[in-house]
C-alpha cells in the first residue's frame, strides 16, 4: 500500500475514533452532500458512461441514478429507526433488565467498485456505510473502467493494511442466472408480455448485468416460438440495426469482447451473431439447442448472448438447476401456482422474480445478494445498513430481586438447577412496562409453589 493511501486510511480511522461520524445529523449531512455530488456532476456521469459503455442519458438514469437517489432518501428518512436500540424478548432472569441490540458502525469500510454499473454498484453501498456511521475508503479494483474511474475516484491497484478493514466487493465469481419458461404459458395472450420482459432484461447494458438471465430452460416444442417472439421484440426495441440504436450499449473492452465472442464457437445461432471489434459491438444473439457441456454453460456470460436449453418438463428443469452452483437470480414465468410453488420450494437462489426479470433489484426493501458461490451478504436500504453495522448485544442488569440469582450460585443442587431452568426458559415480552411486572408476579407465585 502506498504511503499516500496509508495516510488516507489512517486519517479515516482517526476521524472514526474521534466519534465525528457517529451522530445521526452528521450522517444525514453526508448523505445530502452525496446527493449534491450526483446532481451537480450528472452531466459528467452521463458522458463517462456514454464513452465507456455507450449508455445514453435515459439508461444512465434508469439503471444507475434513480436507485441511488431512492436509497439516499430512504436512509435519510428512516436512519433514526434503523440506528435505534432494538429491544428483544427476555426471560425471567432478565425481566427487570434492559435487554436490546444496538447497531454500531464497523469502523473503516473498504468499498471495491465494479465496472458494469459503476455508479450504482459503488454509491448504493456507500449510502449504507454512511448511514451506519462508518468511514469509507472507495476504490476501483477493476482494470476495465475507463472514464468512469476518472470521474468517480482515483484508481489504485491493491489495498492492504496492518489492521483489519471491513471489505465490500461486488463482482467476481461465476454468477449464473436462470430463466425457466413453462410451456403452457406461451399462449397468444401471455407470450408477448413474457418475451418483452425477458428480452429487455437480457440485452440491457449489452448483457453486462449480474442478474441478467444467463440462459432459458424450456420444453423443445416451444423453442421455435421463443426465438420468433424474441426476434419481433428486438425489432421493436432496437429497430433493424441494433448497432445504430441509441439504446443499445457496447462491451466494455477488447478482452471481454473476445471472451464473449468465443463463447459462440460451438453453438447454433438462431438470431444475431454479428460483431464489430472496432466498436466493441456484439449484436443481440440467441443460441438454440445449447447443450449443458458447452463452454457457454460453464461460466457467466456477461454479454448479449442468450442460450436456450431444452428440458423435458418441470422436474428435469429443477434437477438441471440444482445440479449446478446456486444462482444469483432465478426467473420463473408461469401463471400456474403449482409450478411457481415447486420452483420456489425445490430450488434456491440469491433472489427470485416470477413473471419478470431484474425487477426484484429495484425494490429497496428487499435484500439483494447471493448464496453459496453466487455471493455472501446482502444490501439495499436497511439491509445495507444492517450489513455494515455491528449488532451489539446489550444487557443492563438491575440490582433488584437478587434472590433470583441464588439458583446460579454455589453450592449447586438439583433444586437450584430446576429453579435456574425455570427462570431461564420462561419468556417475557421485550418491554419494561406493567405487563412485565404482572408476568413476574404470576411466574414467581408459580415458581414458589414449585420450588418451595
Amino acid at each position: 500500500l502506498s504511503r499516500c493511501m496509508q495516510d488516507v486510511v489512517d486519517g479515516l480511522r482517526e476521524v472514526f475514533q474521534s466519534g465525528r461520524s457517529r451522530p445521526l445529523q452528521y450522517r444525514k449531512q453526508q448523505l445530502r452532500a452525496l446527493h449534491r455530488l450526483i446532481t451537480e456532476r450528472q452531466a459528467d456521469i452521463e458522458q463517462a458512461l456514454k464513452q465507456d459503455l455507450n449508455k445514453n442519458t435515459y439508461n444512465t438514469s434508469l439503471f444507475e441514478l434513480i436507485s441511488i437517489e431512492n436509497d439516499i432518501k430512504l436512509a435519510e428518512s428512516d436512519m433514526a429507526d434503523w440506528a435505534a436500540p432494538q429491544p428483544v424478548k427476555k426471560n425471567l432472569n432478565s425481566a427487570l433488565d434492559d435487554v436490546y441490540i444496538k447497531p454500531e458502525p464497523l469502523g473503516v469500510v473498504l468499498i471495491i467498485g465494479t465496472w458494469n454499473y459503476p455508479w450504482a454498484m459503488i454509491l448504493q453501498p456507500l449510502v449504507g456505510a454512511i448511514a451506519a456511521g462508518s468511514r469509507i475508503f472507495v476504490t476501483n479494483y477493476s482494470q476495465h473502467k475507463k472514464l468512469c474511474s476518472a470521474v468517480l475516484l482515483p484508481q489504485c491497484k491493491a489495498f492492504t493494511n496492518r489492521r483489519k478493514c471491513w471489505t465490500w466487493y461486488l463482482g467476481g465469481g461465476t454468477l449464473k442466472q436462470i430463466l425457466m419458461l413453462h410451456s403452457t404459458e406461451l399462449d397468444e395472450f401471455s407470450k408477448c408480455f413474457y418475451i418483452r420482459r425477458i428480452t429487455w432484461g437480457k440485452f440491457a447494458n449489452c448483457g453486462q448485468t449480474c442478474i441478467a438471465p444467463d440462459y432459458i430452460l424450456c420444453e423443445p416444442n416451444i423453442q421455435d416460438r421463443i426465438v420468433e417472439e424474441i426476434q419481433k421484440t428486438l425489432l421493436e426495441f432496437y429497430q433493424k440495426d441494433p448497432k445504430s440504436s441509441p439504446d443499445y450499449c457496447r462491451i466494455i473492452n477488447t478482452r471481454h469482447f473476445d471472451r464473449v465472442l468465443a463463447l459462440m464457437n460451438e453453438c447454433t445461432i438462431a438470431l444475431g451473431g454479428e460483431s464489430d471489434r472496432s466498436q466493441y459491438y456484439i449484436a443481440p444473439t440467441v443460441l438454440r439447442d445449447v447443450l449443458p457441456h458447452f463452454k457457454i454453460m460453464q461460466e457467466e456470460i456477461f454479454g448479449p448472448l442468450l442460450p436456450i436449453v431444452t428440458v423435458n418438463g418441470l422436474s428435469e428443469a429443477i434437477h438441471f438447476i440444482n445440479a449446478r452452483e446456486k444462482p444469483l437470480a432465478l426467473y420463473v414465468f408461469s401463471s400456474d401456482k403449482t409450478v411457481i410453488k415447486r420452483m420456489l420450494a425445490e430450488t434456491t437462489s440469491g433472489g427470485v422474480t416470477v413473471n419478470d426479470v431484474l425487477m426484484h433489484y429495484t425494490v429497496d426493501t428487499l435484500p439483494f445478494g447471493g448464496v453459496g458461490n453466487s455471493g455472501m451478504g446482502r444490501y439495499h436500504g436497511r439491509h445495507t445498513f444492517d450489513q455494515l453495522s455491528h449488532h451489539r448485544a446489550c444487557l443492563i442488569k438491575s440490582f433488584a430481586m437478587e434472590s433470583l440469582n441464588d439458583a446460579r450460585y454455589p453450592p449447586l443442587t438439583a433444586a437450584r438447577l430446576r429453579k435456574a431452568k425455570f427462570f431461564m426458559q420462561h419468556r417475557l415480552c421485550s418491554c419494561n412496562g406493567m405487563c412485565v411486572w404482572a408476568a413476574i408476579t404470576t411466574i414467581l407465585a408459580i415458581g414458589l409453589l414449585i420450588f418451595k
